[in-house]
């Protein structure tokens, strides 16, 4: 997956709290098996009409937002059933961080392993920012990894938390196995000790 350093981008705001999984990413698209044919399913009863045509006025389908890489959501987003195809789908579409007050354990798992950031924010935090879209859609955040920071267009900025070991592979653009898979000649190199020293059969 591609590295994750340094973001900048309009807010996509979707004030809604408790999206579950199966709103992100509804059950009938999940017999995708590759990560580029589930983005028409995101969010896909709240984008289409039942004759498929796009409802205007839904956030992702806005002129005004093509091309956004920031959601801004509203509480608890995730929750639901554990299913990888939310992120895909997300991703996808081209969304690369997702700033709400909490996330499900499970989905903020599953985001990580693949290039997605969840950015955890107080509800003061948060409120700013809803309402700096609300105020100038145009608005650019600047999100640093590195230095765990969101930067504002007035300059101020906050921190975020994230998992050390997450934080490493977003940075280096790899999984947990693209991560085991980093030590090969190490594991190689033990592995034959053990074969000279008759431990390994």
């Amino acid at each position: 997956m591609p590295s994750f350093k340094k973001l900048t981008s309009k807010i996509i705001p979707l004030p809604l709290d408790n999206i579950d999984t199966d709103q992100i990413i509804p059950a009938r698209f999940l017999k995708a098996i590759d990560k580029e044919s589930v983005v028409e399913g995101l969010f896909a009863d709240w984008r289409y009409q039942s004759d498929g045509k796009p409802i205007p006025e839904f956030v992702l389908n806005q002129p005004a937002y093509q091309g956004a890489n920031i959601l801004l959501t509203g509480d608890n987003f995730g929750c639901g059933s554990s299913r990888e195809h939310a992120p895909w789908a997300l991703v996808g579409w081209g969304i690369h961080a997702i700033i709400s007050t909490s996330f499900a354990d499970i989905f903020n798992n599953n985001a990580l392993k693949n290039g997605l950031l969840p950015i955890l924010v107080d509800t003061k935090t948060h409120q700013s920012l809803f309402d700096l879209a609300e105020e100038n859609p145009d608005a650019m955040l600047k999100i640093n990894l590195e230095d765990q920071t969101v930067t504002l267009p007035n300059k101020n900025s906050f921190e975020f938390p994230i998992d050390a070991f997450a934080k490493k592979c977003l940075l280096n653009g790899m999984d947990q196995f693209g991560y085991i898979m980093s030590f090969e000649s190490q594991i190689r190199d033990f592995e034959s000790t053990q074969i000279e020293a008759g431990s390994i059969i």
